[in-house]
């Protein structure tokens, strides 16, 4: 198998095992937490069912088509840009996966409800899900981690 190959396997993969947590984690809060209810786990930890309509912590309103469809050409440019700067074998291709995979889970949300379903409620942070811990994960490590090649 290809370097090549085995890069864009490995980015499709994180990025499908990603959606797939984050919407079987939303799954499982919708049908065991009422909305707007509250499940406390630890002192600082709750889970709650809120629908989150704007973009990242609940900013900017309600979120359009356009907006949405901004996203998606983001995320379209951002493989361009990776698939035509990365070397084979270069470990940029698991961030990238956790990124995109983020973004796909939220925007599936979107697509079936309008809305983000978020669900867990830190007491010091704003509510959020699995998919924005992805994405923040994914863009610290494609800035953080310098490109390599595997040894």
């Amino acid at each position: 198998m290809s370097d090549r190959v085995r890069d864009g396997a490995l980015a499709l993969a994180t990025c499908a095992l990603v959606v797939t947590i984050d919407q079987g984690s939303k799954a499982l809060v919708r049908s065991h937490v009422g909305r707007g209810e509250e499940v406390e786990l630890l002192p600082f930890l709750s889970l709650v069912n809120s629908r989150n309509r704007g973009i990242a912590f609940g900013l900017a309103g309600d979120v359009s088509p356009a907006l949405v469809g901004a996203t998606l050409i983001a995320l379209l440019a951002l493989l361009v840009f990776l698939a035509a700067r990365a070397r084979p074998g270069a470990a940029i291709w698991l961030p990238a996966g956790l990124l995109i995979g983020g973004a796909l889970g939220n925007l599936a949300d979107r697509a079936r409800e309008g809305a983000v379903t978020d669900f867990v409620d830190l007491s010091f942070w704003a509510t959020f899900n699995l998919a924005d811990v992805a994405i923040v994960a994914g863009v610290a490590l494609l800035v953080f981690v310098p490109e390599r090649s595997p040894p």
